[in-house]
């Protein structure tokens, strides 16, 4: 048993919080919100989506078997943007679902996408970085839900202070086909076509983000971190 309830989370999503795994900072695990139960998750659907089983509303559940997906159907190097997932623990706050936590290379925890162009803006850096993901989610057509921009974190090589650069993006979470056909198993064209809805969405998001940043709008909830991940 994993004991995270006296710990602090690093970072919150709608329905998980993230917590680094007390026995290996190289990995989080990602709970259920205590405040928000599967159950309450389907109640708060309208029909016919409430009629769906609790187990649809799990998203630790959901993560684990598109990952195990991923692995079964695709080559090893589809990974290269996307966070590794370790399979379940038992914790004091439930079941929790073990992944790689991105750090940047002085050990901090990568910042999401979204923090990173709140605080830098759009550097050339960052542009070159996400082309190199957009490039990697069409070459594998990758299934997934919209690349939302804190479910994506910026992993930075900073051994030069003044010149921090980016290693690479890794999306974290969103992973996998929405529809009732498995991505894998769609005609090619389709899955080509929906990677290039999801990489023109990306781009889409990022120019929202930084026009309501330019209206002194605020950045909403998600997406910060609550502390670099070292405790």
């Amino acid at each position: 048993m994993i004991a995270l309830k006296a710990l602090k989370p690093f970072a919150a999503g709608g329905n998980r919080w993230c917590y680094v795994d007390p026995s290996d900072s190289a990995r989080c695990i990602k709970v259920r919100r205590p405040d928000f139960s599967i159950a309450e998750r389907r109640r708060s659907k309208g029909f016919p989506k409430n009629l769906k089983p609790l187990s649809s509303f799990d998203d630790n559940l959901d993560e684990f078997n598109v990952m195990a997906s991923l692995e079964r159907h695709y080559d090893d190097n589809i990974f290269a943007h996307i966070s590794c997932c370790f399979g379940f623990v038992d914790t004091d706050m439930g079941r929790g679902l073990c992944s790689e936590l991105i750090r940047d290379s002085d050990g901090d925890v990568s910042l999401s996408l979204k923090q990173y162009l709140w605080e830098n803006g759009y550097d050339e850096d960052c542009r070159s970085a996400v082309n190199a993901l957009c490039e990697h989610w069409l070459a594998y057509r990758v299934p997934s839900r919209d690349l939302i921009l804190h479910n994506v974190v910026v992993q930075r090589e900073v051994s030069v202070p003044d010149a921090p650069k980016i290693q690479r993006l890794v999306v974290i979470d969103g992973v996998g086909s929405a529809g009732v056909i498995p991505g894998h198993l769609m005609p090619g064209f389709m899955q080509q076509k929906k990677a290039q809805r999801k990489v023109a969405n990306i781009h889409q998001r990022i120019e929202d983000l930084l026009s309501d940043k330019a209206q002194g709008k605020g950045p909403g909830m998600h997406g910060f971190l609550f502390h670099s991940g070292q405790k």
